[in-house]
């Protein structure tokens, strides 16, 4: 029994000899501390409590001691904590295993701090204080170099905790959750972006904290971003690669086949979407939480982690900004244009501190290159109109592909409407007042089409079928603007003007086919004037026998003619017979009713009125109906 007080005497005064060691400040402060205890209870005399029975040696240094004194407190202060620092220092394990060893190796590290700041104005006038301070910082150093070990274990091992946990779970059942600070499996693409990944767990991220804040008290604040950046990059790069982005040079991506290419770009979106809307956010609030308190220190962890990974994504988009400018091109380019656009935003606000905003202002230089891009696009789809050839003639006048090819495609395009006009809102050179620049555009592609087209038709040696051919793809052009967003982007008028070029043509393919032919058919009153290049003077049998071969000739040749639209075939079918077939009546009754008729007629007249409309009707415009229409 008696042994057993001893003990808790013992104990009782070990405890206070602790808490006197830890208030005092000076030898003054723990002997005025050490009187309190000793009147407040004789177990606590000053013999028993006395610094020297237990090496009791004040913290701090004071002024007023002297130089002889302050270096031998040094002394023994850095000679304990070296003898303990070194002990930690010499374990086969990570510290941070046991939370007992890493809180005692924090708290020495935090009595070498503190000793080294508060004997360092000391040393300025002591040598000898100054060289023990030198040994301090040796060990200071050596400590340091323990928790950037300690550091990036902690950090290594949080997130293949996380790994695993992720790799062992379900595919299927793979959870997220928000700023709870619930576990998440990583790496994993998804398609909800209101989400924050904790990469790692909570206890470690405070546990990276605590040291961090020791490491930059102590101006080792950058080598501790050194540390964290080279850990997480990894995972940045690890989460790009399971999307399936590839690491492409700027040669490799042009040298991609357009297939593979289509597909990288598609990937290419997907990543820059949950990059700058998910992993960079969970990186930055990682940064934040670890760094707490050291914002200069977070930003500029946050811009080694994020660098390597946003660089890859905009040096893709710039290596498609700058390739070729072919017009099949432009839907891709587009994809790529609109997802920088949109993540803009995002870029804003990650990328706006000092060390970051040099890729904040890269992505805004990018996109506006694609957009550059995008103006280039157009230009080369001007050039591929301006030089298609005008020497091979459409057979029987139908839709040429030029057409077909430039009105699909800015049908398409104009899908994009809104993207286009913010794309062409700098291009105005050439003015047209009271019309959008992507209008502008729009209207001078036409112009260029038309343009071309009107070279085309005049390779066609029979004036009708370059007028067919000219109605052919002016309906299609008219009915595809109205169709879409390009009547819009037109305008009525536009349409209006272009309807009334296509009926143009249309009384231009009357007049050059079939004028000739009702011209055959007219008996002027007075039988002697040579009217109608003397067809008047000619006997009517005679006539029948010119207006059926020109009749023929027509049908055999404009059978293989096309008119891809059927309203517009009915139309001139209808035209035709009307002008025509009254003409061929009367034609016919003035015959039946002269003397060259004689007494049977009816033996002279091949066709009847109504076997001509049939004919008409049936064998006109015979050739592929369709005409390439699509």
């Amino acid at each position: 029994m008696a042994e057993n007080n001893s003990n808790g005497e013992e104990k009782l005064l070990a405890v206070a000899r602790q808490i006197a060691k830890s208030l005092g400040h000076s030898n003054s402060m723990t002997d005025d501390i050490i009187n309190i205890f000793s009147t407040f209870d004789g177990r606590f005399s000053r013999d028993k409590l006395s610094p020297s029975s237990d090496n009791m040696l004040p913290d701090r240094p004071n002024s007023a001691d002297k130089p002889s004194s302050a270096v031998a407190t040094l002394e023994e202060c850095i000679t304990s904590l070296d003898r303990q620092i070194s002990q930690s220092l010499s374990f086969d394990r990570p510290l941070w295993f046991d939370p007992a060893d890493s809180s005692a190796f924090l708290e020495l590290l935090d009595e070498l701090i503190a000793t080294i700041r508060d004997f360092t104005p000391l040393a300025r006038d002591n040598k000898a204080l100054a060289v023990t301070l030198d040994r301090a910082e040796e060990l200071l150093q050596s400590a340091i170099f323990k928790l950037e070990e300690e550091f990036r274990g902690l950090v290594q091992r949080g997130a293949d905790s996380f790994d695993s946990t992720r790799d062992s779970s379900d595919s299927d059942s793979d959870g997220v959750e928000d700023d709870g600070g619930g576990e998440i499996p990583v790496a994993h693409p998804v398609t909800d972006f209101n989400i924050i990944i904790d990469a790692l767990p909570a206890a470690t991220i405070s546990d990276l904290h605590e040291i961090a804040r020791r490491m930059v008290a102590v101006e080792y604040g950058r080598e501790c971003s050194h540390v964290y950046s080279a850990c997480r990059r990894e995972f940045l790069e690890e989460s790009l690669s399971r999307l399936g982005l590839q690491k492409l040079s700027a040669d490799e991506v042009q040298k991609l086949p357009w297939p593979e290419l289509e597909d990288e770009i598609e990937r290419w979106c997907k990543s820059a979407v949950f990059s700058l809307r998910i992993l960079f956010p969970s990186e930055r609030r990682l940064c934040d939480r670890i760094f707490f308190g050291f914002p200069s220190t977070s930003d500029f962890a946050f811009m080694e982690v994020c660098r390597g990974s946003t660089i890859q994504l905009l040096n893709f988009a710039d290596a498609i900004g700058i390739s070729s400018r072919s017009p099949e091109r432009l839907f891709k380019v587009l994809d790529i244009y609109e997802t920088l656009r949109d993540l803009i935003p995002e870029f804003e606000i990650l990328f706006s501190d000092q060390y970051c905003v040099f890729l904040r202002n890269e992505a805004i230089t990018i996109w506006k290159r694609l957009g550059e891009a995008i103006r280039g696009i157009f230009m080369e789809l001007e050039n591929l109109i301006r030089r298609d050839p005008a020497k091979v003639p459409v057979p029987g006048g139908g839709l040429h592909p030029i057409t077909r090819y430039v009105m699909n495609y800015l049908r398409a395009a104009c899908k994009s409407q809104q993207t286009l006009e913010q794309v062409f809102e700098e291009e105005r050179e050439r003015g047209m007042s009271g019309m959008s620049s992507l209008s502008v555009q729009m209207a001078w592609i036409m112009e260029l089409l038309e343009s071309n087209l009107e070279a085309k038709s005049k390779v066609y040696k029979d004036p009708a079928l370059s007028s067919v051919f000219m109605m052919n793809n002016g309906r299609y052009i008219v009915q595809k603007v109205k169709d879409s967003e390009l009547g819009f982007l037109l305008g009525d008028d536009w349409i209006r003007k272009h309807n009334v070029k296509v009926r143009q043509f249309h009384v231009n393919y009357q007049r050059s086919t079939w004028n000739k032919v009702v011209g055959v058919l007219k008996v002027e009153n007075g039988g002697g004037s040579n009217v109608n290049g003397g067809l008047n003077s000619r006997p009517l049998k005679e006539r029948f026998r010119m207006f059926n071969a020109y009749f023929e000739e027509i049908l055999k040749v404009q059978s293989m003619w096309v008119v891809f639209d059927d309203h517009l075939r009915d139309e001139l079918k209808t035209s035709v017979t009307q002008n025509l077939l009254p003409a061929y009546r009367n034609f016919i009754g003035r015959f039946q009713n002269s003397p060259e008729a004689g007494r049977n007629p009816e033996k002279h007249i091949k066709y009847s009125v109504e076997d001509v409309e049939a004919q008409i009707n049936n064998d006109l415009f015979r050739g592929n109906s369709n005409g390439g229409r699509r």
